[in-house]
C-alpha cells in the first residue's frame, strides 16, 4: 500500500513539472512564438473592366510574429485567378508581396473571387479577395 502511495505521489510530482510551463500573459503571436501575416489590404476592387481583360494587383503583407513566415501554398477559388507568392521565408518585421492575376475571358457581370494562402500562422490560412465588374465584349461594329 504504502508502495502504491509513492507511485502515485512520484506520477502527480511529475505530471504537474511536465504540464506547468512557464509563458507570458496573453495569446500575443509574441507569447505563442509564431509567424503572422498582416495585410495593408486583403480586398482589391478592380472596378469595371472589359471582358478578356488580364488584371493584377499585389497584396502586401508583413511578418508580425517572432518566427520565420513560410507559404505553404496558395490557390485561386478557380483557374482564372492566379496567386504568385513568395517561396522563400520572410523574416520577422518584413514585407512580402502576392501576386494575384484575374483573367476575365469568358466572365461576364460581378466576379467575387478568393485566393487562399497555407502559411504556419496560428490561422493555418490566410483569404484575400478580388472583385471586379466584367462588361460584356462589345462586337466589332457595335
Amino acid at each position: 500500500m504504502i508502495k502504491k502511495a509513492i507511485g502515485l505521489m512520484a506520477i502527480t510530482a511529475f505530471m504537474m513539472t511536465v504540464s506547468c510551463k512557464k509563458e507570458g500573459v496573453g495569446t500575443t503571436a509574441e507569447n505563442a512564438g509564431v509567424a503572422t501575416m498582416e495585410f495593408t489590404e486583403t480586398e482589391h476592387d478592380f472596378g469595371e473592366i472589359n471582358e478578356g481583360d488580364k488584371v493584377e494587383n499585389y497584396f502586401t503583407f508583413k511578418n508580425t510574429g517572432v518566427k520565420d513566415l513560410v507559404i505553404v501554398k496558395a490557390t485561386g477559388s478557380c483557374g482564372c485567378t492566379v496567386p504568385e507568392y513568395p517561396k522563400t521565408p520572410v523574416k520577422p518585421g518584413e514585407e512580402g508581396k502576392i501576386k494575384v492575376s484575374f483573367n476575365s475571358a469568358g466572365k461576364e457581370g460581378m466576379q467575387h473571387k478568393t485566393v487562399t494562402i497555407t502559411a504556419n500562422t496560428k490561422k493555418a490560412n490566410e483569404v484575400i479577395t478580388i472583385k471586379a465588374t466584367v462588361k460584356e465584349k462589345q462586337g466589332i461594329g457595335a
